[in-house]
């Protein structure tokens, strides 16, 4: 793993790089703007770096198989690498983008351990006595950071794209790009349409619908595109291409799944979460589907009340834990995880990859559906 390693090296110090080049600009403006990038700064310092790994392994799955270079020289001399880990990157930004919406639409007051960025805002407001609403003004400050960073992302990536010679494979790693854009907005909305609309739904819909959020929201987003867009980025023909999609899917639906146990079971110590904060947010997860067919309708009923609750204390969370585990729906959960790292190992057993790339792949693999954080 010691270009992987050496990849999240760089990446933060393209970040770094990247952000006091945007301080600077924005000070030139008001000096007051540098807060947004001090802020952004904390968002994305560290972290797993899970969807810039899975870029730059999807790039070497193409572009090792007709180079037969190491595509992470030492002497980082490749304007194709320097292209790459802009893409990489630029994912990067994306992702602090997502996180900053999705935690003003959850109201969740913790990232990482961390307050949440419209929390931060919302104490600078109560520090420096401003008039008007502090809450508000911190989920505007927020909203605004997020739009930033995705204006980023994009000037990012199109700043790796533009050192590529191939401007065939620019066009399809765009393509890529403003596809998981799409699709993940999309997801995030099907995520609070699901919290807000599932008791008019019937019921055998439950599951199918949870599973929808997951691919969307999710799944292509963090693992899928990527995927592909670095391996677009590296000129994959559309059997590469094909093949990771059979890869990252059913990979990307076992790490979500992973999440959602995670936003109920795991240790706050270790996640950067309060405890149960999933259920205090309401979500309508595969997890919550899969109870809701298995629990009596009293059970079900209590469930359903407690769901969504920000006021839910530590007895009633691990109420409805403890229903969680006793109607043996973790269980499932675990089987459904299982079954899909299977499908996404089956899919690289004969893909047209480099064969460095696939051992990489199956080792991040392991790596992100077994997490505890």
């Amino acid at each position: 793993m010691a270009e992987s390693t050496r990849l999240v090296d760089l990446i933060q110090l393209r970040i770094d790089e990247f952000l006091s080049e945007q301080s600077g600009q924005l000070a030139t403006i008001a000096e007051e703007l540098t807060e947004l990038t001090d802020i952004a700064r904390g968002f994305l310092a560290g972290g797993k770096r899970f969807r810039a790994l899975f870029c730059y392994w999807g790039w070497q799955s193409a572009a090792g198989v007709t180079s037969g270079f190491d595509p992470l020289p030492t002497d980082e001399a490749s304007a194709d690498l320097d292209a790459v880990v802009m893409a990489a990157t630029a994912l990067e930004l994306f992702q602090a983008a997502a996180l900053v919406h999705d935690d003003i639409m959850d109201n969740s007051d913790t990232r990482r351990g961390a307050p949440a960025a419209h929390r931060l805002f919302e104490r600078h407001h109560i520090a420096d006595g401003w008039t008007g609403n502090p809450t508000a003004f911190g989920e505007s400050a927020a909203l605004l950071l997020g739009d930033l960073l995705l204006g980023w992302s994009d000037e990012l990536f199109d700043r790796g794209t533009s050192m590529l010679a191939d401007r065939a494979a620019a066009v399809a790693g765009r393509a890529e790009f403003i596809r998981m854009r799409t699709e993940v907005t999309a997801g995030q909305y099907l995520d609070i349409l699901e919290e807000n609309s599932w008791a008019t739904y019937p019921e055998s819909t439950a599951l199918a619908r949870a599973h929808r959020v997951i691919v969307y929201k999710s799944a292509k987003y963090s693992v899928e595109a990527p995927l592909t867009i670095g391996a677009a980025l590296g000129g994959a023909s559309l059997a590469q291409l094909a093949a990771l999609r059979s890869f990252g899917l059913p990979l990307g639906v076992a790490y979500q799944l992973r999440d959602d146990l995670l936003g109920v079971f795991g240790d706050p110590e270790v996640t950067g979460k309060p405890a149960g904060d999933d259920l205090r947010e309401g979500k309508r997860t595969v997890l919550i589907a899969l109870a809701r067919t298995r629990l009596p309708a009293s059970s079900r009923n209590l469930m359903d009340e407690l769901l969504g609750d920000p006021g839910l204390d530590s007895q009633q969370v691990d109420m409805i834990r403890t229903a969680l585990r006793d109607c043996g729906a973790i269980e499932e959960v675990e089987k459904i995880i299982e079954h899909n790292v299977g499908l996404a190992v089956a899919a690289l057993k004969d893909a047209p990859i480099a064969p460095s790339a696939r051992a990489q792949l199956l080792q991040l693999a392991d790596t992100v559906t077994r997490r505890s954080a």
